[in-house]
């Protein structure tokens, strides 16, 4: 059998960017993971119905950045932003930290290209 390798993984650093932006000490990379991983679990389950393809985050000293794309971004936003404020107040309660947290609604102009969501259609 021959040697399979991740085609995300392989294209990472050259082609691709990475879903998680930030630096954190040897301590505690472990729980920022951790916690990365289960924003993206939490915003893929509540937003299914909105075509979330991508999610990411970027973190610096004052604030951690959430990039969300998506197909439907007014089912994201709600009303006059009503449900993206709640989406913000569940990501700071998540991540479990003091900075602040700003969630930015990425709309994907043709999902019928998007590889993402026509598997998950």
């Amino acid at each position: 059998m021959g040697q399979k390798v991740n085609p995300h993984g392989l294209r990472v650093g050259v082609i691709k960017n990475w879903d998680s932006r930030w630096f954190a000490k040897d301590e505690v990379f472990g729980d920022t993971l951790v916690s990365d991983y289960n924003v993206r679990k939490y915003l893929k389950k509540t937003l299914y119905d909105a075509g979330i393809s991508k999610i990411e985050i970027e973190r610096d000293g004052h604030r951690v950045r959430v990039f969300v794309n998506c197909a439907k971004p007014g089912m994201v936003i709600g009303r006059k932003g009503e449900e993206i404020e709640k989406l913000k107040v569940k990501c700071k309660e998540l991540l479990k930290t003091d900075k602040d947290v700003y969630i930015n609604i990425v709309e994907i102009k043709n999902p019928d290209v998007n590889a993402t969501l026509v598997a998950e259609s």
